[in-house]
This record gives structure tokens, C-alpha cells and sequence, in this order.
């Protein structure tokens, strides 16, 4: 792949994700429900257990949306681009 195509969000999505990235997915999943859960525990708990479990979901929610988008140095090719004017028949 060169580095002088653009990627849109969406090729980026449909590409390979590497090994790495898709730990970090998982991991930033997993504190996302960890902070998930201990903000809406039935219990009363202290307002630093609120306060760091709204962080572990902005935290764990930022990860796994960045390490999606990352993709394999020489991933899958891209699709090429579709011009509608170009494939129009006249």
C-alpha cells in the first residue's frame, strides 16, 4: 500500500486490524464496562468511585475507537475509487 493514497474512516474499518491494536480494542472495551458498571452500581459509593469510573469509560471508549481505525502496514489493497460520471454511458 503507499502512504500517498488516503484512507477514508470507513476503508480503515473494512481493513485488517493488527495484533496490537486489536488487544488494545478488547482491553479498551473491558474498562469501558468497567466503568460502566461502577457508575450505575444500585449502591450509594463515594464520589471518587464515580468520578474514576467516568474516566475508565472515556478512556476505554477513546482506545477501542482509535485501535479500530489502525490498520496493517500492508493490509489488503484499497478498493479503488468509483466515479458515477466516468461509468456513465452516453
Amino acid at each position: 500500500m503507499e502512504q500517498s493514497q488516503k484512507l477514508t474512516v470507513w476503508n480503515r474499518l473494512k481493513m485488517p486490524t493488527p495484533r496490537f491494536f486489536r488487544r488494545v480494542r478488547a482491553i479498551g472495551a473491558a474498562l469501558g464496562a468497567l466503568g460502566v458498571v461502577l457508575t450505575t452500581t444500585p449502591v450509594v459509593l463515594p464520589a471518587l468511585v464515580i468520578t474514576i469510573g467516568s474516566y475508565l469509560i472515556l478512556a476505554g471508549s477513546v482506545a477501542a475507537a482509535i485501535s479500530s481505525v489502525a490498520v496493517e502496514p500492508e493490509g489488503s489493497a484499497l478498493p479503488q475509487p468509483t466515479d458515477p460520471l466516468r461509468n456513465h454511458q452516453r
